[in-house]
């Protein structure tokens, strides 16, 4: 029937469009899923060379101070830093030419590997050394720093007359009495109270009482007394307690009498100088 007929342009235009269409389309999605797999590449590829690079600078950066370390361990412990010169410092009553060769088998060792022991070993010979630390001074030398003992009098034994420190250490034996050290006697010994007690006096007085007293005696820790031997005056001191106070007391009164005037000063009393 003439009104059922499609038109004849319309069937031909749907002919041939739809197959054209697909081919486009298609194409459409191959160039858009080969420029998300390049942009997702080249994304991959940002992402793992930041990585690389991080990874580099931080290899670079260990290495680099794995060789420092290695460097220095190696110049440390090598000839470079070997003891060449040994310097003591400190020494007043000892010799330190004989200290000082007497630690030469240090010398060629590098400083890190000094052998503490071997000094020891070496200074224990020097009685009047009572301590002593080692500094190491690249590239070469290596100090020794004394602190020396400070007699305080000789005492009179068997074997002559001993030196010896506030702690009764016997620093040195003659059979007669040689130098200036005052004698000291005390009841007990030098491991008494006594002795102890003369000890601390002897380390607290100025040195222009010190150079005076030629005795100093105690039978106990309270009547410690000191002989001056050019004028034959007595320094009755009792006990050690306060005696920076009586030393600044007994030194204002030899201002004003004299020792050659005075036979006793008695400083027992912190406060009060009795002079005689």
């Amino acid at each position: 029937m003439p009104g059922d007929a499609a038109p004849a342009g319309a069937a031909d235009e749907t002919a041939t469009t739809r197959p054209g269409d697909d081919a486009v389309r298609m194409r459409d999605v191959w160039s858009a899923s080969r420029a998300r797999r390049k942009a997702l590449r080249a994304e991959v590829r940002r992402f793992t060379g930041r990585q690389r690079r991080r990874r580099m600078v931080w290899i670079g950066s260990a290495s680099a101070v794995v060789l420092l370390v290695l460097a220095t361990l190696g110049a440390a412990y090598s000839p470079l830093l070997a003891v060449r010169d040994i310097t003591v410092v400190g020494a007043e009553r000892l010799d330190a030419e004989e200290i000082e060769q007497a630690l030469a088998g240090e010398v060629g060792t590098p400083l890190p590997l000094v052998d503490e022991s071997a000094v020891k070993s070496a200074l224990v010979s020097f009685p009047l050394i009572e301590s002593y630390t080692l500094e190491a001074r690249p590239p070469h030398e290596l100090v020794v720093k004394l602190v020396e003992r400070t007699p305080v009098g000789v005492v009179e034994t068997a074997a002559g007359f001993t030196l010896v420190d506030a702690a009764g250490v016997a620093l040195a034996t003659t059979e007669e009495r040689e130098g200036d050290e005052p004698l000291v006697t005390a009841s007990g010994g030098i491991g008494s109270d006594a002795f102890a007690a003369i000890g601390l006096v002897m380390r607290t007085l100025p040195e222009s009482i010190r150079a005076r007293v030629t005795e100093v005696s105690a039978t106990s820790p309270n009547d410690v007394t000191l002989r001056f031997g050019d004028t034959r005056t007595d320094v009755v001191w009792g006990s050690a307690e306060d005696s920076a106070l009586k030393a600044l007391n007994l030194e204002t009164i030899m201002e004003s009498r004299a020792p050659e005037d005075v036979s006793v000063y008695d400083v027992s009393s912190p406060t009060v100088v009795v002079v005689r």
